[in-house]
């Protein structure tokens, strides 16, 4: 069985809902599916750890906070050197998503980092691979329906408007995120083959 484990900061609860959206994906594809929250800390249960060490993919997730990656998402990533020191997740697949209230936000930059941490460990990333389904007029795009609306190739970009994270990412966004946990699991599928 295929197992894939999405490690994740959400800080007002925005990015939280993206992650379940990509373990809905996960799950649909009819895979074992570890959540792994990361803490205000930085910190995560040993067991996750195990969950993590053990997986066939890692998806990273965090929002993108002033152009990068949320503080305690990056004390976690630092937590992976003692991995990287026995090149633990070695040819694992990776892959990313990242959330924040503009619709650019400078969140390329939270995959680049993502992409990185998984290039320095040796990972294989796994990059998006829906386009732009916009239903708008011709010469517009992202309409809230849409799939990868943002536009984001490197991993799943998403945008929430407020606050509140019962009003948003929007249908498309959340959307989005699913095909993404489902392509990871047909990667890792054929990773294995």
């Amino acid at each position: 069985m295929t197992t894939i484990s999405v490690v994740y900061h959400s800080g007002y609860g925005h990015t939280e809902k993206v992650a379940q959206a990509v373990g809905e994906g996960v799950k649909s594809a009819n895979a074992t599916l570890h959540m792994i929250k990361v803490g205000a800390d930085g910190a995560i249960l040993d067991t996750d750890w195990d969950h993590l060490n053990s997986s066939d993919a890692i998806i990273f997730g965090a929002p993108t906070y002033m152009g990068s990656v949320s503080g305690p998402f990056k004390m976690f990533m630092d937590a992976t050197s003692k991995i990287w020191f026995t090149k633990g997740w070695k040819d694992k697949l990776a892959g990313g998503f990242t959330n924040s209230l503009s619709m650019s936000g400078d969140k390329l930059n939270s995959l680049f980092q993502m992409a990185i941490l998984a290039a320095q460990h040796g990972m294989v990333w796994i990059p998006q691979a829906e386009a732009n389904t916009s239903t708008s007029e011709p010469g517009k795009s992202g309409d809230v329906e849409s799939v990868n609306r943002i536009g984001s190739y490197l991993g799943v970009m998403t945008q929430a408007d407020n606050v509140a994270a019962d009003q948003s990412p929007n249908q498309g966004d959340i959307k989005t995120a699913q095909l993404y946990g489902t392509r990871m699991v047909e990667a890792a599928k054929r990773w294995a083959a």
